[in-house]
């Protein structure tokens, strides 16, 4: 694991004001790990497809139109239509526009590859996690009494404390981490090691990014699920409902239009978007 750059990514984080986001999916399946509450032990494993820094960073939006999940195609590096959209409505000098696009924000979600111990046979798993868990993970690595606590030979067990929603106060169960005090290794079985390794799921190959015309009707249904004269105005699903709530907003408070007129304004003007 390069430490330069786990220090590096630590400092971006702790200037950054990023949201976390939901952690369902709808994509061929990870074979994720979910911590359950109490407390476990996980080893890191050095992620195969980046041996220098274990974590994915992948970004999501939840509740849009009929998709629970969607992947922004920004993880690959193509155009994201709800991406410009905000951009565009951050454009304008009007307060519910800037509000509609925090909104409509993606949510950042990190994967790294874990071995659950006294799941060994289970084999590596992904675990994927928010910006809290994941900042802790930085400052773990940072730390130079533990430093690359992925080392195969002298890394260390990461041990995990989960407690639930009536435990913490919060809707979600939390997870706090922390190292083992004791270097190990990976395993003393060469041909396990080599098998955990090599055996690993790459969340960006899981995830595929859906064509920008779906993303972007998927954006007009959230926004306008029922054309309606006037205007309307109401919260946006939350990112982690189980049932998907109606959201209708008003772009501008100059004329009353419909929702569509609007979105169909801001992406087809003659001057265009950046698309």
């Amino acid at each position: 694991m390069n430490l330069d750059a786990i220090k590096k990514k630590l400092d971006t984080l702790q200037k950054s004001s990023n949201n976390n986001g939901g952690n369902k999916s709808d994509y061929i399946p990870l074979k994720k790990f979910k911590p359950s509450v109490g407390k476990q032990t996980v080893r890191v494993v050095p992620f195969k497809y980046n041996k220098d820094y274990p974590f994915t960073e992948m970004q999501f939006y939840y509740n849009i139109g009929k998709f629970r999940t969607l992947a922004s195609p920004l993880n690959w590096d193509e155009k994201d239509p709800i991406a410009e959209f905000a951009k565009q409505l951050r454009g304008t000098n009007d307060k519910e526009n800037w509000r509609l696009a925090k909104k409509l924000d993606p949510k950042t979600r990190i994967f790294v590859p874990v071995v659950v111990r006294g799941q060994e046979s289970e084999g590596v798993q992904m675990w994927e996690f928010g910006k809290l868990v994941y900042t802790e993970f930085l400052n773990l690595a940072a730390d130079e009494e533990v430093g690359d606590f992925t080392d195969i030979v002298n890394g260390r067990d990461i041990k995990l404390v989960t407690t639930s929603p009536d435990q913490n106060g919060t809707k979600y169960n939390s997870t706090s981490i922390s190292p083992s005090m004791k270097q190990t290794p990976l395993s003393t079985d060469k041909a396990q090691v080599e098998a955990w390794l090599n055996d690993q799921q790459n969340p960006k190959e899981t995830f595929k990014p859906l064509p920008f015309d779906t993303l972007k009707g998927a954006l007009q249904e959230w926004l306008s699920p029922e054309e309606e004269e006037g205007e309307i105005s109401s919260e946006p699903a939350a990112a982690f409902d189980d049932e998907k709530t109606d959201s209708n907003y008003s772009l501008s408070t100059k004329k009353k239009e419909t929702k569509g007129d609007k979105f169909d304004e801001m992406f087809d003007k003659e001057d265009g978007l950046p698309f």
